[in-house]
């Protein structure tokens, strides 16, 4: 056994006990490591088989079906004891000291809501409207890449659970599984994240391709200029003892190969971040598509305002679930300015931190029109493929509705600032 394994080891041990410690239930900390994911310091095994999360108790016992599942972090525990170290650190990290990513759960805590008494609640009405067409629920499957790193069926898995349960999908740029395939499996077309890269014959392909899908809308990313400082991934990779270069080739060959960069004139990581992406950009994307153009990444009144002047027709208010930049602050914090600059003129719809039906209410209850999760249904989908991802979506939908009935707001329409308030 080398140092480094005796290391893993001794650190196992003292997890397992300061799980089962007295100490660590009253210090109310166990809950905590729920949310930020202490069990990813796991062990693997020499033959890959080994899970992120192998702490036995640390988090509880993983469930063994998604119909198991009681919340959503149910499926962040079995995600974690599923997945390889490096896998499950992709899915965990924030950057830097991971303040934006804790910033994204705080925020929900201080605010609080207002319930209305007497009211008739026996019927409820969540439908949310996104350029004309109507949605069944506002919770929207947010865009996250190379899905394949949590199961075999990556996206194929997502777009048929979002068919199954009736939500809106964006498929993201470094998909695993080409648009014309989750189209197909989703049954209706996707929206479509895109990564503008430096390369302009680049976006002009992939425009092209997407539209052939019939994408009706185009959220472009505007937060990633550069690359960020994700420390937690790097840390779980050094956990993971499994020969990973059979299936990861250098990373300007894997940029290449990605399956919606195949064909175009992408030549590797440099491309991928447009550090001169401007709103001439946004101008130019404009002119370019047919499509509804979303822009992704907008967090202050200033820019949300320059987004009206430009003709953007929607906003993501985003900050990259807590892997761009590290502003410590969460994005329920943002939506006020943003939900005030826009006046109502175009949609506005938020991720970033969302795991309850409560966190969806104070969002809609701030003027968001949609919200976008990407993390939870990751976890349905690491822990169980497609059954995973639609139990995620029914506890997210029914927790909502409970919300709604105890709120004393029968109707997405109906929920306004009232219903919310901050301490």
């Amino acid at each position: 056994m080398t140092d480094h394994g005796e290391q893993l080891r001794s650190r196992r041990a003292f997890l397992r006990f300061l799980a089962g410690s007295p100490l660590l239930a009253s210090l109310g900390l166990t809950a905590c490591m729920r949310e930020t994911g202490t069990a990813g310091f796991g062990a693997s095994t020499g033959s890959g088989q080994g899970g992120a999360g192998a702490l036995d108790g640390l988090l509880g016992e993983a469930i063994s079906s998604a119909a198991r599942a009681l919340d959503v972090f149910d499926f962040k525990t079995a995600a974690a004891q599923r997945l390889p170290p490096a896998h499950y650190g992709y899915l965990a990290t924030g950057v830097d000291g991971e303040a934006t990513l804790r910033a994204n759960r705080e925020g929900f805590e201080r605010l609080f809501l207002r319930p209305r008494r007497l009211v008739d609640v026996t019927e409820l009405d969540t439908t949310t409207t996104l350029f004309g067409v109507d949605w069944e629920t506002p919770i929207v499957l947010a865009p996250a890449g190379s899905q394949r790193a949590f199961h075999p069926d990556a996206e194929l898995a997502s777009a048929r659970a979002a068919r199954a349960k009736r939500h809106l999908q964006i498929l993201s740029t470094v998909t695993s599984t080409p648009v014309e395939d989750v189209v197909d499996a989703r049954g209706e077309p996707v929206w479509y994240q895109l990564y503008p890269t430096s390369r302009w014959p680049v976006t002009q392909a992939l425009l092209r391709r997407v539209e052939d899908a019939g994408c009706p809308v185009v959220a472009l990313t505007v937060d990633m200029p550069a690359p960020s400082n994700r420390e937690t991934v790097e840390r779980y990779r050094r956990l993971d003892d499994r020969d990973c270069t059979a299936c990861h080739p250098a990373p300007d060959v894997a940029m290449r190969n990605k399956p919606m960069y195949r064909g175009t004139e992408m030549t590797g990581v440099a491309d991928f971040f447009a550090s001169g992406l401007t709103w001439d950009f946004v101008a130019r994307l404009r002119d370019a598509t047919d499509m509804k153009v979303v822009l992704k990444g907008i967090v202050t009144r200033e820019d949300a305002g320059r987004c009206l002047e430009n003709g953007v027709d929607g906003i993501i208010v985003s900050n990259h679930g807590g892997r761009a930049e590290e502003s410590g602050r969460g994005t329920i914090e943002s939506l006020p300015e943003v939900v005030e600059a826009v006046g109502g003129a175009i949609p506005i719809m938020i991720d970033g931190g969302f795991r309850r039906g409560t966190d969806v209410f104070k969002a809609l209850a701030l003027g968001a029109n949609a919200i976008c999760i990407g993390r939870p249904y990751l976890w349905g989908l690491g822990a169980f493929g497609q059954p995973g991802v639609e139990k995620v979506l029914d506890i997210l939908r029914a927790e909502l509705e409970t919300v709604m009935r105890l709120m004393g707001a029968p109707t997405l329409k109906g929920i306004g600032s009232s219903f919310v308030g901050e301490t």
